[in-house]
């Protein structure tokens, strides 16, 4: 898809944009809509009251499921982290996403204006800096191209308004359920988050100075799967990698201890080692309370190595990430690229 300026519309991602510059904003969006109204097939708007972000909406989400995993460490079991915790990170790579509905055509087709950030925050004398000077953004409308339809989508292109397309080029065979193209919605905007940190898990990999990390796995980083330079965290556990009694010994993990490692395989991504690390006691919390899971390069891992990066990572659980509801599991760097990208990017 060409705009007006000849560029292409079709889900492309620069390599950054500043604060002001990264595209069409969710207010842009909306005067295009009020300007259409009136004319034949025209889109409704929202209220305020309705932009309720997609990302705290349930729309469809995979259920939480248990996976296998290879031991590569001995039998699976816990152990605890020797040595007092201690700073190892160089810098810290967060994305955030925010989505939500702008309008709707008389067919119920959602317009869905979405924006993603991501940016990697380097320590430097103590603080907390942007490396490269600048985050990488991006804002556009997300619509499926094939059920849209060119006379709509033209309306947005000739407004200079970024487009892309949630069904990724595929052509549709008919209908859908608007709730269910909300969904591939979200997901596309997902899409294009983890495209931003992937870009920037990889420039770090060629050009950062130690260890970066990753807010989430690495599996689907690139050349940073591969590399010693990116430890991922992961915080959520929808799926949980272990099964019979490993199950246990996961939920049980004392503060401070981790599991042995296991090897995480995927068709279309890179495997990696992996295991997790109780960051704070869980005595009397949800089992999930400061459980994270952590992954490294396949071809790094090694008991040494698991026990060194726990260590930076048990480190990095002061300064308290409060008042997040994550705080038991968030490092505060991790806390800070979000704050600073949600302060660059602004209420859509």
């Amino acid at each position: 898809m060409i705009d007006a300026n000849g560029e292409r519309r079709d889900g492309f991602i620069p390599a950054s944009y500043d604060g002001a510059s990264g595209g069409a904003s969710a207010r842009d969006v909306a005067r295009l809509l009020r300007s259409l109204a009136g004319h034949a097939d025209a889109p409704q708007a929202v209220s305020a009251s309705d932009e309720r972000p997609l990302e705290v909406a349930a729309l469809d989400a995979n259920p939480p499921r248990l996976e296998a995993a290879t031991p590569i460490e001995g039998a699976f079991a816990a152990r605890a982290v020797p040595g007092a915790p201690i700073a190892g990170f160089r810098a810290f790579l967060d994305g955030i996403q925010v989505s939500r509905v702008a309008g709707r055509w008389p067919d119920g087709l959602p317009i869905v204006h979405g924006t993603v950030a991501a940016v990697v925050r380097r320590r430097n004398d103590g603080e907390l800096a942007t490396w490269q000077g600048a985050p990488r953004l991006l804002r556009g409308v997300f619509l499926p191209f094939s059920l849209t339809g060119a006379a709509r989508l033209a309306a947005f292109e000739h407004a200079g308004i970024r487009l892309i397309d949630t069904l990724d080029g595929d052509v549709a065979t008919g209908p859908r359920h608007p709730s269910e193209l909300l969904a591939v919605a979200r997901t596309a905007v997902q899409r294009q988050r983890e495209a931003l940190e992937l870009a920037l898990a990889e420039a770090w990999i060629a050009d950062g100075d130690g260890p970066l990390y990753v807010d989430g796995g690495i599996a689907s980083s690139g050349t940073a799967s591969r590399a010693d330079g990116a430890i991922g965290v992961v915080k959520s556990h929808r799926t949980l990698y272990a099964g019979g009694d490993s199950l246990g010994v996961v939920l049980t993990l004392a503060e401070g201890a981790r599991t042995t490692g296991f090897e995480i395989r995927s068709p279309r991504r890179t495997g990696v080692a992996s295991w997790y690390l109780r960051l704070r006691a869980a005595e009397g919390m949800d089992p999930f309370f400061g459980l994270v899971r952590v992954e490294v390069a396949r071809d790094t891992f090694a008991t040494a190595r698991a026990d060194e990066v726990s260590r930076w990572v048990l480190a990095e659980r002061a300064p308290v990430s409060l008042p997040d509801k994550r705080w038991s599991t968030m490092a505060y760097g991790i806390r800070n690229c979000e704050e600073y990208l949600r302060a660059v990017t602004g209420r859509e």
